[in-house]
């Protein structure tokens, strides 16, 4: 137990001396097997057939394909054409340039399934008209790390497809059970400054009005991601091709996009956008290989054990247990990355998930679904909340000139609106599992 708490402060104090998270939880992981163990070849030996494991998993190849639509449909600059419409919509209210971007990060978030990727493109879209309507950096740039955290609930989402296949849970059925939910957050997100901007108006002065030919312009110009959306998540739901299949069918159809926007003509820009396809993927795997193997320091630490037996001995329920896990990866998200604490803690209370299921006499299936919204929502809070609030860095490296504690203080708002929607789904479940289970094709 002593050995995991250290661990975990070196990880946290590597990162605040500048050294990215992934390096750092390898580091520490491999230094803590060599420790437990005393074996340093046994710890270059887990290390590297953890890292392989990963890495060739056949159930993961669909990460890189959704990153190269996500960075296909940011080079056709259907992202600038999405935040033109918000903007057409809703930008003549107070507040309303931060509602367009919200509402441009769900539709990006829609076909991109990264939150990293949703944050650092719609910061380079949205920042700039903010800043000239004299929108304040603590809204601006708040908004612009929480619409990030969309996308990893709206589908198709990266850790929604780590999560199921560490449960053995149906990828697609995950997906359909995350549009309500994406849905309430995004309402909630607009909720939220609507309330700020009343509060303060001068948060966040209204735009120019548009008119209604202009804003049916706007609109009609969005179909390319309404299509892929469709194409993706009805393919998967018909059964005409698997999530795989899926993400290689809208790259796909991305590529054509861009194509037929006179993009993606030169080698030079596919080298690019190939290039940048390859790099968040291989920092999702590194991460991802990182947390399996501090994970494994933390089995032979006896943490892993020690946390089951703390939770089980409270006897909490279906309820209750989900709780206790909630608050666990709320304390991880503020050192790790969402991928990092679906591996550290799923495969952990897994089999007390399906226990606890099976004694009060649930669906294990739904259930599991259940608790993945809902820990896919604890997740977000981690992507925006001190010390380490991932999303908030990636609009900070894009807006070097901004504060930090700004952007800490504009997400408050939004980290509330995650806790009530995070409330409501433990109140009614059915605002998760609801559409999955009307649903027979699954």
């Amino acid at each position: 137990m002593f050995e995991s708490l250290v661990g975990f402060a070196a990880i946290l104090g590597l990162s605040f001396l500048g050294i990215p998270l992934a390096y750092a939880t390898l580091a520490v992981g491999f230094v803590g097997f060599w420790y437990v163990r005393g074996d340093i070849n046994g710890a270059i030996i887990l290390s590297g057939q953890e890292i392989f494991d990963f890495a060739t998993l056949f159930g993961l190849s669909v990460i890189p394909l959704f990153i190269l639509m996500g960075t296909l449909i940011q080079r056709a600059n259907i992202s600038d054409e999405l935040y033109e419409a918000g903007y057409a919509w809703v930008g003549k209210y107070r507040g309303g340039l931060a509602m367009a971007t919200v509402l441009s990060c769900a539709g990006f978030s829609a076909v991109s399934g990264s939150s990293l990727a949703t944050a650092a493109t719609m910061s380079r879209v949205a920042m700039p008209p903010m800043r000239k309507y004299k929108y304040m950096d603590s809204l601006a740039s708040g908004t612009l790390a929480a619409g990030g955290t969309l996308g990893i609930m709206i589908p198709p989402s990266v850790p929604m497809i780590i999560y199921g296949i560490v449960t053995e849970t149906n990828i697609g059925t995950l997906f359909i059970a995350g549009v309500v939910p994406g849905i309430l957050l995004t309402l909630s997100y607009l909720a939220a400054i609507y309330v700020r901007v009343t509060i303060n108006p001068e948060l966040g002065p209204p735009g120019d009005p548009v008119d209604w030919a202009e804003k049916r312009r706007t609109l009609a110009k969005t179909w390319p991601i309404i299509v892929l959306f469709g194409l993706v998540l009805g393919g998967i739901y018909l059964g005409v091709f698997t999530p795989t299949e899926a993400g290689a069918v809208g790259c796909v159809g991305a590529f054509i996009f861009a194509l037929s926007r006179g993009r993606m003509w030169s080698i030079k820009e596919n080298i690019e956008v190939f290039s940048d396809a390859v790099v968040v993927s291989a920092r999702i795997f590194i991460i991802g290989g990182a947390a399996l193997i501090f994970g494994q320091f933390l089995n032979f630490a006896g943490l892993s054990s020690e946390l089951v037996d703390f939770t089980d001995s409270f006897e909490l329920g279906p309820w209750g247990l989900p709780l206790m896990i909630c608050a666990i990866c709320v304390i991880l998200g503020m050192i790790f990355e969402s991928i990092g604490i679906l591996l550290l803690i799923i495969p952990v209370f897994l089999p007390s998930l399906e226990g606890v299921a099976e004694l009060s006499g649930l669906d294990p299936d739904m259930y599991l679904i259940w608790f993945g919204i809902v820990v896919i929502i604890v997740v977000e809070l981690g992507l925006i909340t001190p010390p380490i609030g991932i999303n908030v860095f990636t609009v900070k490296s894009v807006i070097p000139d901004v504060d930090l504690s700004k952007i800490f203080v504009g997400v408050i708002p939004f980290v509330i609106a995650d806790l009530v929607i995070l409330g409501l789904i433990f109140l009614v479940p059915a605002l998760a599992i609801g559409l999955p289970s009307i649903m027979p094709n699954f």
